[in-house]
């Protein structure tokens, strides 16, 4: 898998964050979440440059945000349908969900 060759940053700044990869200084797949309060946040989007298509790099994405919740404490909410979706089909990440 392609996406494994990148590697997965995270930043959160004020109440926003994201977990993404770059390429050259340019940002081509990220998952943004909104924190609502110490121990939450709110996972609101998800989006993969169409060049990364089909390489399990949005997977990866949640994927680190998964592990970052459980190492943190943190609880997610999946509003980002794609999020939502993932949860839906793997049982074994829904340890983090509120």
């Amino acid at each position: 898998m392609k996406a494994m060759e990148h590697t997965i940053k995270h930043q959160e700044h004020d109440a926003k964050g994201a977990f993404y990869l770059e390429k050259d200084s340019q940002r081509l797949a990220e998952m943004t979440y909104s924190r609502t309060n110490a121990t939450m946040v709110i996972v609101d989007h998800t989006e993969v440059d169409p060049s990364l298509s089909g390489q399990g790099v949005g997977r990866a994405l949640l994927g680190a945000l998964v592990q970052w919740a459980r190492t943190t404490g943190t609880k997610v909410v999946p509003l980002c349908p794609f999020a939502k979706a993932q949860f839906d089909k793997d049982e074994s990440i829904r340890d983090v969900l509120v």
